[in-house]
């Protein structure tokens, strides 16, 4: 039997935690959970710290106590995300309807520049319906603008107006060399599986001629003739050890849910995308766009029926039932508020968002009637981040709300960027006033309090919301626990939307005041996310140093009403 490397099996581990370029790591999102739950702890988040001793948004307490007679139905809420089961049963009645539009006439009725935008918009869509799946990471498209400007060149050489744009250039290009050598490595690794599986399969047949073994007894039979990184790579002939590795093999397929061959093969296009296409500075998927020029591109395509747990385009679907769920169908989940309309806006694929993508939809969001714009993505570099900021400001203008979820990256990002911000990281003042960035807690009141992937932040995390084994809608009409920051964020716009149908003439600023000041305070210490067991006061982790509380907000409300 020809001897195997011994990092071709234990790089295997690796795959338990894929990411594709749409990943915790840039975006937002989130780890579909297989495993069955607690039926009880469905709408955990929803419940109440002091009644219920369990660290929710109080939804439930105001529902129960609530006698105000809401006075404006059908707040929108635009969620500016992946395509979105339109056609889910939770959500179905919930998806806004541009009542001025005609569908499929292919005319532009309303004269707004998007034709046949009936539910909404897709960024990313061909004219012949198709759409963008893959793309490129923000700091490979970094590189691709500023080469010609600063490749070879010592900061030295560089005007100082153009200094910040040299530095984020020397940054992107240090991210680049280090994942295309991670992923490179990977994929030949991968690739090196697909072609020894059989001989894993057959080998394991011996000792198991039903395959029907278990981790435990590929644990067991590992220790046997598990192998020793010197002594291998000196007896590459040595048989015993080779059965180890292939054993190790199995043990590290099984643990990672990837135990066929099929399984693996799907990782391997995966990696291969990764690598041809969100790493290739010759891939441009916009190349015929001219993205130093705003344009309305895209197509009405919107929608996903399909059930794709492992895919982004699930994402919208998870998002926008925390918000908008069915409250009155007495079958799946209950949202935030019901009197809400989604409007989906399709920006996100299997890449980093574009920032020129990112301001038409806040654009698009604004002009057609949004209140609250939900962004549950996000990314470490911003090509055009000023285009963005202007969106903002458009949105601040038209006295609409952002939202944005503070990410999946255990990091701080008041030293480490991530975009969308309101602030610009070369000026750390924030810009705007109606933005409103939320981190994520679980339902654990101890040292795990603070979700151990969210990011954190004194000055640019506003406060901490539920985004940990959170129950939501998913594409087909079904259901699934998630978990990440991209759940916290609609908790907020969900929110935002309950406050402003029942006292519609409060501004963004005041809303986003209301929830930051009428917060849950927990005075624990928790550990700090990719801290390596450091410890914080939870209020030193956001500004306001509070987690969302639906109850208190509304109370609040009603009270700064009164006084107007």
């Amino acid at each position: 039997m020809k001897s195997l490397p011994l990092y071709y099996f234990t790089s295997f581990l690796f795959i338990a935690n894929f990411v594709s370029c749409f990943s915790q790591e840039n975006t937002t999102s989130s780890n579909l959970l297989t495993t069955k739950q607690d039926g009880s702890l469905n709408n955990w988040f929803q419940k109440d710290y002091l009644q219920d001793g369990i660290p929710g948004i109080s939804l439930n307490k105001w529902y129960g106590q609530n006698t105000t007679k809401q006075k404006k139905k059908d707040i929108i809420v635009a969620v500016i995300d992946t395509k979105i089961d339109l056609k889910h049963e939770d959500l179905q009645n919930q998806i806004w309807i541009n009542t001025k539009e005609i569908a499929n006439n292919g005319i532009d009725d309303d004269s707004n520049g998007f034709i046949d935008d009936v539910n909404g918009w897709n960024f990313l869509g061909y004219s012949n319906g198709d759409y963008i799946k893959w793309g490129n990471n923000e700091f490979v498209r970094i590189i691709r603008k500023w080469s010609p400007v600063f490749k070879d060149k010592t900061a030295a050489q560089i005007s100082k107006n153009e200094l910040n744009q040299f530095k984020e250039y020397q940054r992107a290009q240090l991210r680049f060399d280090t994942e295309t050598k991670f992923y490179k490595n990977w994929l030949r690794s991968l690739q090196y599986l697909i072609q020894v599986y059989p001989l894993v399969k057959d080998t394991l047949k011996h000792y198991f001629p039903k395959e029907d073994y278990t981790s435990q007894q590929l644990d067991s039979l590992y220790q046997k003739h598990k192998i020793n990184d010197k002594s291998f790579r000196r007896r590459r002939d040595d048989n015993d050890k080779d059965l180890g590795a292939l054993i190790d093999y199995m043990r590290a397929s099984l643990a990672s849910n990837q135990n066929t061959l099929t399984d693996i093969q799907d990782q391997e296009l995966q990696l291969n995308s990764i690598v041809n296409e969100c790493l290739n500075l010759e891939f441009n998927e916009r190349h015929f766009i001219n993205d130093d020029v705003f344009v309305a591109k895209g197509n009405n395509e919107i929608v996903n029926t399909i059930k794709k747990e492992h895919t982004i385009e699930n994402h919208s679907t998870l998002v926008s039932g925390i918000i908008a769920a069915d409250r009155t169908n007495d079958i799946g989940i209950k949202g935030i508020t019901h009197h809400t309309k989604i409007m989906p806006l399709v920006i996100c694929s299997n890449a980093d968002e574009h920032d020129n993508d990112i301001a038409a939809a806040i654009r698009y969001a604004v002009d057609n009637g949004a209140k609250v714009i939900n962004m549950s993505f996000g990314k470490e570099f911003s090509l055009y981040k000023n285009r963005v900021i202007d969106a903002y400001k458009y949105a601040e203008k038209h006295n609409v709300l952002l939202v944005h979820a503070a990410g999946n990256n255990s990091f701080n990002v008041d030293e480490n960027p991530y975009y969308p911000s309101d602030v610009d990281y070369e000026n750390p003042d924030e810009v705007v006033e109606n933005f409103i960035t939320v981190g994520s807690i679980s339902q654990k009141i101890d040292s795990n309090f603070v979700s151990e992937f969210s990011n954190y932040g004194k000055k640019n995390v506003d406060l901490f919301a539920p985004g940990d084994k959170i129950y939501t809608t998913t594409a087909g009409n079904s259901y699934a626990y998630d978990s990440g920051t991209s759940l916290a964020a609609p908790m907020v716009s969900g929110t935002a939307a309950l406050i402003w149908s029942y006292y519609p003439k409060l501004t963004a600023k005041e809303v986003k005041q209301i929830i930051l000041e009428s917060g849950t305070e927990y005075d624990i210490e928790v550990l700090i996310p990719g801290g390596e067991g450091k410890k914080a006061k939870f209020s030193e982790l956001s500004k306001s140093g509070k987690v969302l509380n639906v109850y208190n907000a509304m109370q609040l409300a009603e009270k700064q009403t009164r006084r107007k």
